[in-house]
């Protein structure tokens, strides 16, 4: 299975109503497998945060991990990390996103989500993963 906007839509929706849950002006990015924007929504949040939360889904597809554990890795190679965090066009390892996964553990695609705190986010994003699985 891959990532198809009906799903995208899905997941989208799932953190869209964490969010409102929580209060919080994110914005939230959905991508497939290959780092492809297939859906967005921008509730009330500042202009900054939008490419935040791409970057974020992102680097979770692109290393098949969340970014907060992607963050962790890179913290860890210190000498490296200038280099690790500026490759693909810029990497965001703070909380916020998440990799998304088919029923049979395949990650399929990302979600970011970006204007709260990182742990908010973080919460936002699983919640849209976790749609589909």
């Amino acid at each position: 299975m891959e990532i198809n906007y009906g799903l995208a839509e899905k997941v989208l929706q799932s953190a869209i109503e964490r969010a409102r849950t929580l209060g919080i002006p994110v914005s939230i990015a959905v991508i497939d497998s290959g780092g492809h924007l297939v859906a967005f929504a921008r509730l009330d949040s500042v202009y900054g945060v939008i490419d935040f939360a791409v970057k974020k889904a992102k680097t979770a597809v692109m290393f098949g991990v969340d970014s907060d554990i992607m963050g962790s890795i890179i913290a860890l190679n210190e000498i490296h990390a200038y280099g690790m965090l500026n490759s693909n066009d810029g990497l965001l390892t703070i909380a916020g996103g998440v990799v998304i996964k088919d029923k049979n553990g395949k990650v399929i695609g990302g979600i970011g989500s970006s204007g709260g705190t990182p742990e908010q986010d973080k919460e936002i994003a699983t919640a849209g993963a976790s749609a589909i699985t």
